[in-house]
């Protein structure tokens, strides 16, 4: 009876440990990036492919949560620098002027873009809520998503993880 349960015991074993190997080698994780591009330093990043890390912040004028994320964005920026880019998507929502206006009131060190016709926040899945987050590894594939308040502490070990120190 005591070997029966040891074999079962192990095929357990083996089984969860295979589940865990396909999660983390294998899987696509949250899915590829859509194929977006956007324009950062006078350069295009493809975001499906985009070659280092790339943290997608959808955010609104309107969205208190957002507004005081912002610096603590700011602040990772300026801790990693070029092992990452961050982007952050106003709603289609948010009028340009109000867009426009905190911007520059604020002078953040990552690119801002207006998603004006909303169709950036279709692509990632029809984004409603703000601040909904995505981290894109260099493959492409979606590591990271939040709907909320980021946990910084977890997306910049992620970003170092996958990049190099520069």
């Amino acid at each position: 009876m005591q070997n029966i349960g040891s074999k079962i015991f192990g095929l357990l074993v083996a089984l969860l440990l295979g589940t865990l190997l396909y999660l983390t080698v294998f899987s696509d994780g949250l899915g590829q990036a859509p194929n977006i591009k956007v324009t950062v330093q006078e350069q295009q990043i493809d975001l499906s492919k985009p070659l280092k890390p790339v943290l997608v912040n959808f955010w609104a004028t309107s969205c208190p949560g957002c507004v005081a994320e912002m610096p603590h964005l700011a602040a990772m920026k300026k801790e990693l620098g070029d092992r990452f880019e961050l982007v952050a998507v106003s709603m289609d929502y948010d009028p340009k002027e109000q867009v426009e206006k905190f911007i520059a009131a604020n002078n953040y060190p990552f690119v801002f873009v207006m998603d004006s016709d909303g169709k950036i926040a279709k692509d990632f899945g029809d984004i409603l809520l703000t601040p909904t987050s995505f981290l894109i590894a260099p493959n492409g594939k979606i590591v990271y998503q939040k709907i909320g308040d980021i946990d910084f502490a977890q997306v910049e070990e992620r970003i170092k993880q996958m990049s190099p120190k520069l």
